[in-house]
Parts: C-alpha cells; structure tokens; sequence
C-alpha cells in the first residue's frame, strides 16, 4: 500500500502533442517541488506517437480510452488512477500548472476543490459566445438545481478518491463535468470553489462544440433535478427550510420552531433520523444527530455536532443517557415503528421529553394538505408512509412505554407535534 502515489493527474488529450510537450515537463516539476508520490496518466482516443513521444522519458503514462466523449476520457483515467486524490486538467495549457500546487495545499478543506472562473477573484478569457453559453448554463444549473456553485463546468479539479463514484454518473461528454459535482454533492461531500484565472488554448483548437455541448448539458439536467429533489438527497430539509416554494419552507420552519420550543432548555439531546435538517445545529452543544443514510451526516457535520450511523430500531446507546429525544417525520416511514418508539423511550432518561412531529393521519384535513402538498413540493411524495397514525394511536403506542402527553403544536391542523414526559423514576440499569 506504501507504493500508491499520493496523487494521480488525469489529463485528457485529443492531438495535443505540442501544449504536452510544454506542460507535462513544467507540471512534473511542481508536482516534485510538493514533495509527494504522484503519476501522470494522459488519455487519448485513438493512437497518437506524438502524444507518445511528448509523455516519454518517463514524465506521463498515456491510456487510451475505450468509452467515447470527454466523459469516456475521465473514466479511464479514474479507473487507472491509484491515487488519494485526483487531479483533472485540460492539456492546452488553458489550466496553469502552478495552480495544482494552490489546489493540492487545500486538499483537506473539501472533497472536491474545483478552480472557479466566476467566484470573486477568477476570470476567463473566451469567445463571446463561449464565454455567454458558459455562464448561462452554469447560473441555469446552480439555480435549478439549488446549489450554491458558480462554476461546474470547469474541468480542473481536485478530488478526494472516495467522492468519486463514476458508476452513477451516464454523461459521456463535457456535461459530465456538472453531473459528478453534483451527485458528490447531493451525498454529502464538500465542494469548494478557489478562484483561478483561465487563458485561452496555446496551440490547437477546442474540442468543444456549442450545440451539442448545450443539448448535453439539458438533458443531464433534466435528470439531475429528480436526484436534487428527492427526499433522500443529502441537503433536502436543509434546502427545504429555504424552499423557493412557499408551502414548504413555511411547513419547515413552522415545525422547526414547535419542535424547539417542546424541547425547551434540555441538556442533551438525540436527534433520531436528524437528516441535514437545522434542527440539529440549533441544539445544545453535546447533542447527537443520527441517521442510517451517510449522505445526510456528511452534510449535518457542517453542524459540529456528534454523529451516529444507526437504525431508529437498533439505538446504540445505554439506557436513560438523553434528557430530550426528537423524531421528527420518522415514526410513519419506519416499517417498526413500535420498535423505535420503545428503543426511543429506552434511551430518554427519567423526567426526559420525547418530541415526535408526524402527519395526524387521523384527520381529514391531513389527507387534503398532505395530497396537495406533495404536488406542489417536489420529491415530497416520494416515500409513501407505512405506518397511519392517528393522534390517539400515537398516543396510546407512546403512553403504553411510560410517558405521558405533557403538551403538543399543530400545523395546519394536519401535523402533529407531541411532547411527551418519562416518569422521573427509571430504572437506571445500563444496556
């Protein structure tokens, strides 16, 4: 293991002898002067003895790929990469080589450094044509996909080994560039912009071509959307407390708010199934958020709270060790709920409150606002409930683990937010 390279290049080329012969020299150079392992792999389509002979001497291992497109280029280069992480670059020289270094000295504040044109301090020379389909595409992508990124096609970057997952992304050509930034972040991985300067070209032209580069990039954004907007999504209830949708950044921060008031000045709590939702960074300082999907840690640590990976029906923890516990939209999507609630009630310490926010399915008004509301708010239909409860079913389930109702919000009169009260006398034995 002591043999793999700390980094690995991946530099795609299409007839790019003369820019290499300037670059892979200057780029072998800084990449020395970093004093770390690295290899330069450049990936051609077809078999070139000038590429060849520009990468000889040992200064780069040229790959050809197999799948067509600039996205066929990334993936043999990915798959041949051995490194902790990975740097992407263009050949033509657009992409200075001593920007690697001010990438790779900012590795561990993100997973996934991309250097910027458009953030506050980059800029670009293109065409004016370019320079415009570029910028509408990017600020068409960042706002319809909520991300707060300002320039997702660049192709240089530098990412951490285990952000990359190249089996999820289907682009084949330049769109695949925004498809991989935003799959990364749609589970939770870091991405930061530092901002660089582009030049055009040296020698050569692009291989670019705008229209099919605009259609690509329009249809993988009508498949990126229903990712962005699922509920699975690492940041969805933290975009939703920000929701462009009335109705649901309302619900949001309507439940929000109810939910810390219930807990009141608890000292420490557990957010059961926290998601990246606010809530959890707004609790005191030694609260715990858990969830079973890792997306959403990965996003909730930007909370600097303490993170668990586990199921609501297995908690890993002694009993009575909370002074609060909190559920919110959980108990109706676990197939055993009761389970949660009694490992739930385990866990609350006497005299701790259990907080539980779910649809009162009980009532009429919820089966009207909650159709229409997961119509209006996308993704908010995409897991169906597998357990109704009604107020009074919750009640019972919750009271028949020795708590009592102590006080409750409503939302519209369709959701239900319940405090509950453990006996002051417990058990204390630890599990």
């Amino acid at each position: 293991m002591s043999s793999l390279p700390d980094l690995s290049v991946v530099i795609p080329a299409h007839n790019e002898a003369p820019n290499l012969r300037v670059l892979l020299p200057q780029l072998r150079s800084i990449l020395g002067g970093l004093g770390i392992s690295s290899e330069i792999l450049v990936v051609v389509r077809d078999e070139d003895p000038e590429t060849q002979a520009a990468a000889g001497g040992g200064l780069a291992a040229v790959l050809r790929q197999d799948e067509p497109g600039y996205g066929g280029a990334l993936r043999a280069g990915f798959a041949r990469a051995r490194g902790g992480h990975v740097l992407t670059m263009d050949a033509d020289l657009s992409h200075p080589p001593t920007f690697a270094a001010d990438l790779w000295r900012e590795r561990d504040t993100a997973e996934i450094l991309i250097a910027s044109r458009y953030v506050e301090g980059g800029s670009a020379r293109m065409p004016v044509a370019r320079a415009l389909l570029s910028r509408v595409l990017n600020r068409f992508f960042a706002w319809g996909l909520g991300v707060r990124l300002r320039d997702l096609s660049s192709g240089f970057r530098l990412y951490h080994r285990g952000a990359l997952a190249m089996e999820a992304v289907p682009a084949r050509d330049f769109d695949v560039l925004p498809e991989i930034v935003i799959r990364a972040y749609t589970h939770g991985w870091r991405v930061r912009e530092i901002p660089f300067r582009y030049e055009p070209r040296v020698h050569g032209s692009s291989n670019a071509r705008i229209v099919p580069f605009g259609l690509a990039y329009l249809g993988t954004f009508r498949r990126l959307w229903a990712t962005r907007n699922d509920v699975d999504a690492a940041d969805y209830e933290d975009r939703a407390f920000d929701s462009r949708h009335p109705p649901q950044r309302y619900w949001q921060r309507t439940r929000h708010r109810h939910i810390r008031d219930l807990v009141g000045p608890a000292g420490r709590v557990l957010d059961v199934g926290c998601g990246s939702s606010r809530l959890l960074g707004t609790l005191p300082a030694g609260s715990v958020g858990l969830d079973l999907l890792i997306g959403k840690l990965r996003r909730a640590r930007r909370f600097e709270r303490p993170l668990v990976r586990a199921d609501a029906v297995g908690l890993p923890f002694r009993n009575g060790v909370f002074d609060a516990v909190v559920a919110s939209q959980l108990v109706e999507l676990v197939p055993s709920g009761g389970h949660a609630l009694t490992e739930m009630a385990r866990v609350l310490g006497p005299g701790g409150r259990l907080v539980l926010a779910t649809p009162d399915y009980g009532r009429r008004r919820w089966r009207l606002l909650g159709t229409l509301y997961s119509r209006i708010v996308p993704g908010a239909g995409d897991h169906p409930p597998v357990a109704r409860y009604s107020r009074r079913q919750l009640v019972d389930e919750v009271a028949s683990r020795g708590l009592t109702l102590e006080a409750e919000r409503h939302i519209l009169g369709a959701e239900m937010i319940l405090s509950f009260r453990k006996a002051q006398r417990g058990s204390g034995r630890e599990w």
